[in-house]
C-alpha cells in the first residue's frame, strides 16, 4: 500500500492532455473541450455542449517509471428518465501502446434527460478517483484515456515516480470530424471507437470531432478544423442531417462546398477524405426527423424510428441515399482542381450484408464488435495500398 508521502503529484497541462482543442479552469480542475471556445459561444445547442465536452480520444500521455498512478476526476453522467442506468464510463491504461488496464469512477454529477419532454435537470456529486497499480518497474509511456462518452473534469493527476510528457513519437495527426457514430456511441472503451482502432492500426495520432447529433455543416466546426494543425483531415458527412431534419438539398449542398472552402483555407494541400454514410435501412430511402421508439424503453431497448416520407425526397427532402450521391459528385467536381481530396462511399465500411449480420441495435448506433469492422476497414482502405492517408515518406 502506498502512503501520501508515497505520492507525486503532477499539474494536470496542456502537455499531458492530447485530442483536446482546449481546456477550461473550473471549480474543481480543468475540463477538456474538443471545440475552441469561440466555437462554443457560436452556439447555445445543449446536445452539441454535451457532446463537445464529452473527451473522446482525449487522453493523458506521459513518461514515468512509476507503478502506480491516481486520477482524481469529477464525471457528470447521463441518466435518460424511465430507462435502466447507463454503465459507468470506462478509462483504458495503456503502457507503451498496449492496453494494460480499465476501470472506471464511481459518484460524480448527474445530468437527467427526459426524452419525451426534452428538459434536462443536472445534480452535483462528488468527484472519484482511479487507480492502475502493478505498473512495470521501468520507464515506459503511459496513456490514460479518458471516456468517449462521459464528460470529465480532471482534478489531480498522481503517481509514486515524477511524470513528464512523453517526447513526440513523430506520428502524423489525423483530424476526423463526424456524428455520435464517430464519437463512439455504443463502443465498449475509448480505444475501441471506431476512430481510435483506425488510428492505431494507421500508426497515428487522433483528433476526434465526432460530435454526438452535431455533424451539421456548421460554420464555426469548419473554423475549427481549419485552424487545428493536422496532417489528415476526413469528414464523415450525412446521418445527422437526416436525422434532425435539418435542411434540404438546395441548402446542403452550398453547404458542403462552404465547409470544404473554409478547412481548405487552413489546409490547402492536407489529404481531406469526404466520407459518405454507413448503411442504416430506416434512412437510406425515408427522410427524417428520427424520433425515439419509447415502446421498450423499459426494458432498455431504445430504438429510433424515421418518421419523414420518402415522397419527400421531391421536395428536397434528404435521406442517406441522396446525400451519397451529392457528396460523390461534389468531391469529383472538386477534385478536378484539388488532387489531395477524395471521397469514401460509407458502405464500404458497414453495408446492407454487414447490416444483415450486424443490425445496428437502436438502428443507428454500432454495436462495440461493429465498430471494430468499421475500424479496421477505414484503415485498409485509408491508410494502406493507395489509399488517401498512405504514408509515402517511409
Amino acid at each position: 500500500m502506498h502512503t501520501t508521502s508515497d505520492w507525486i503529484t503532477a499539474p494536470v497541462i496542456a502537455d499531458l492532455l492530447h485530442g483536446a482543442l482546449d481546456l477550461q479552469d473550473t471549480a474543481h480542475g480543468v475540463l477538456p473541450h474538443r471545440l475552441p471556445a469561440r466555437a462554443r459561444a457560436q452556439c447555445a445547442d445543449g446536445q452539441l455542449a454535451m457532446a463537445e465536452a464529452q473527451p473522446s480520444g482525449v487522453r493523458l500521455v506521459f513518461r514515468t517509471r512509476a507503478t502506480a498512478v491516481e486520477l482524481d476526476t469529477l464525471p457528470t453522467k447521463r441518466v435518460y428518465a424511465g430507462a435502466p442506468p447507463r454503465p459507468d464510463g470506462v478509462y483504458d491504461l495503456l503502457v507503451d501502446g498496449r492496453l494494460a488496464g480499465q476501470a472506471s469512477v464511481t459518484g460524480g454529477n448527474t445530468l437527467t434527460i427526459d426524452m419525451t419532454t426534452g428538459t434536462t435537470e443536472h445534480r452535483p456529486g462528488p468527484a472519484g478517483t482511479l487507480r492502475f497499480t502493478g505498473l512495470p518497474d521501468r520507464v515506459k509511456d503511459v496513456e490514460i484515456w479518458l471516456p468517449h462518452n462521459e464528460t470529465t473534469e480532471l482534478i489531480a493527476l498522481r503517481a509514486d515516480a515524477p511524470i513528464e510528457p512523453a517526447p513526440d513519437r513523430g506520428r502524423r495527426v489525423w483530424l476526423h470530424h463526424g456524428s455520435s457514430i464517430s464519437q463512439g456511441s455504443d463502443a465498449a472503451s475509448p480505444t475501441t471507437t471506431w476512430p481510435a482502432l483506425a488510428a492505431s492500426l494507421g500508426g497515428v495520432e487522433l483528433i476526434n470531432l465526432g460530435l454526438s447529433g452535431s455533424a451539421l455543416l456548421d460554420p464555426f466546426t469548419a473554423r475549427a478544423l481549419r485552424d487545428t494543425p493536422a496532417d489528415l483531415i476526413s469528414l464523415k458527412i450525412g446521418i445527422n442531417l437526416v436525422n434532425t431534419d435539418l435542411m434540404r438539398l438546395r441548402a446542403f449542398t452550398p453547404a458542403v462546398h462552404g465547409f470544404l472552402d473554409t478547412i481548405r483555407e487552413g489546409h490547402p494541400t492536407t489529404p481531406l477524405l469526404v466520407a459518405s454514410p454507413i448503411y442504416c435501412p430506416i434512412h437510406e430511402d425515408t427522410p427524417g426527423p428520427s424520433a425515439p421508439d419509447f415502446t421498450n424503453l423499459n426494458a432498455g431497448q431504445l430504438r429510433f424510428r424515421a418518421t419523414g416520407d420518402p415522397a419527400e425526397r421531391a421536395s428536397g427532402k434528404l435521406t442517406l441515399g441522396v446525400i451519397r450521391d451529392e457528396l460523390a459528385r461534389i468531391v469529383e467536381q472538386r477534385a478536378a482542381e484539388d488532387p489531395n481530396l477524395h471521397y469514401l462511399d460509407g458502405r464500404d465500411l458497414y453495408g446492407e450484408a454487414d447490416s444483415a449480420e450486424l443490425p445496428l441495435p437502436d438502428e443507428l448506433h454500432p454495436d462495440a464488435a461493429t465498430h471494430r469492422r468499421i475500424g479496421e476497414r477505414f484503415s485498409k482502405l485509408a491508410f494502406t495500398a493507395n489509399g488517401p492517408f498512405t504514408d509515402h515518406s517511409s
